[in-house]
């Protein structure tokens, strides 16, 4: 007979509570195997693929791309056992609540949980007598009535919590119109439905010129991140111009020889060289308030994050140990890194436990910056667009390649001295790549 399991939203080990559904990679009636990647789902953090761990066939998919999901809500249903008997085209999480569960089992490659339910039998059918127990990988389903389809297809956009109050008041949300963006169903539509009070349907102006975007994903970590930060950290920022001219053209040696060859270094790679330089020299820079403790922690290691803009929004993964990597190793570094976020596949490991950063808003041409601290580590790094501009050298004005620095830096951890010495540190071994010899 069909043995129907239900593949939860999966906890990707991050603490995760709810995510947004990208894509499915199936489509009911598709034949999956184990460990086959399904669908794709955007945490606070980052793009995860999930696997699953059964191999059977796709029944039904209970959410649609854009929806937000609460960790553990099912959102898949596999036949695991279809050769058993011809099995219905759907079976819908909801199509009889679970008398039954299976105790849940972790899913392959992350830390979550999958659910396994058992039908209810019908009301009036004679009690079934006592079987032996089904393996642990599968629970057989005894008959049941045929699944309802939803109204003309319709599946009423609404959270998890509110379809969950919906059923509480006894509200049934087809009748409803969502008023909330994308005609998503609220709490509010749901508790004035139950109070008898008529839901007024969103009205759409079509010849408006705004367009409005929810906050979630990414942008909603970056946001609160942010604002913390900006809350909790008494920012210091200063600035540094210099003259990059002798770091431009050690690049273009750096080209020309076999040791490079092939491998891309930007005037990036210099900054993170720099600072993982500087910082040996100024650790304070590299440690970190921790407020709980009331104690300074110093971190003997740099993990460098780089601020990458992405199409779901700014992200920082991190350079682990870049301290410990040659310029040549730490080139390789940044161009892996940056490929892999623009891609939006950075894991949400890659972006953890960081110790300071660099952003480069220069590539848009851009001057300078006055750049908020990422939670966690005590300073930020900001480059400047290189420009040829005027530069008096020995007495003598002519065009150079300059570049501005801005340095914001944690005022509790980070004196206005530490901060100067090492802001002139990395200035220093950019504007004279040769002073990298003296540290």
């Amino acid at each position: 007979m069909p043995t129907y399991k239900q593949f939860p939203l999966a906890d990707t080990a991050e603490g995760l509570t709810e995510a947004d559904i990208l894509s499915w990679h199936v489509k009911p009636g598709d034949t999956v195997t184990v460990n086959q990647i399904v669908v794709e789902i955007e945490t606070a953090k980052a793009a995860v693929e999930l696997p699953i761990p059964w191999a059977g066939v796709v029944t039904e998919l209970h959410v649609e791309p854009g929806q937000t999901v609460e960790v553990g809500t099912a959102i898949l249903t596999i036949d695991v056992d279809p050769g058993g008997a011809a099995a219905p085209a759907a079976a819908p999480a909801a199509a009889a609540p679970a008398e039954a569960e299976e105790e849940m089992k972790p899913l392959v490659g992350y830390g979550s949980k999958a659910v396994v339910t058992q039908r209810r039998a019908r009301k009036g059918a004679a009690p079934a007598a006592p079987a032996a127990p089904a393996p642990a990988a599968a629970v057989v389903a005894p008959p049941a009535p045929a699944p309802v389809a939803p109204r003309g297809g319709y599946v009423p956009l609404a959270k998890p919590p509110v379809r969950k109050l919906a059923k509480d008041l006894g509200v049934d949300l087809h009748a409803l119109t969502g008023t909330a963006d994308g005609g998503v169903i609220t709490r509010d539509d749901v508790e004035r439905a139950a109070n008898g009070t008529p839901v007024a349907p969103s009205v759409v102006d079509s010849g408006s010129r705004e367009r409005r975007v929810p906050i979630k994903g990414v942008r909603k970590m970056t946001a609160a991140a942010m604002v913390q930060s900006a809350y909790t950290a008494p920012h210091v920022t200063e600035f540094l111009t210099i003259d990059v001219t002798p770091m431009m053209e050690f690049r273009e040696k750096l080209k020309k020889s076999r040791e490079f060859a092939g491998v891309k270094v930007t005037p990036l790679t210099f900054a993170a060289k720099a600072v993982c330089l500087a910082a040996k020299r100024t650790p304070d820079i590299n440690a970190v308030w921790d407020e709980a403790a009331q104690e300074i922690v110093y971190k003997d290691y740099v993990h460098l994050g780089i601020a990458a803009a992405t199409p779901r929004g700014l992200i920082v993964p991190k350079v682990r140990d870049a301290d410990s990597l040659s310029l040549k190793e730490l080139a390789s570094a940044l161009t892996a890194l940056t490929e892999v976020a623009r891609e939006g596949k950075t894991s949400p490991a890659d972006m953890a436990n960081g110790t300071i950063t660099i952003t480069n808003v220069g590539v848009f041409g851009v001057d300078t910056g006055t750049p908020i601290i990422n939670p966690g580590e005590s300073a930020i790094l900001c480059l400047g667009a290189i420009k040829d501009q005027p530069w008096v050298v020995d007495g003598e004005i002519k065009v150079r390649k300059v570049l501005q620095l801005s340095l914001s830096f944690d005022h509790r951890v980070v004196d206005g001295q530490q901060g100067s010495e090492f802001l002139a540190d990395v200035g220093a071994l950019l504007a004279d790549p040769a002073m990298a010899m003296t540290y």
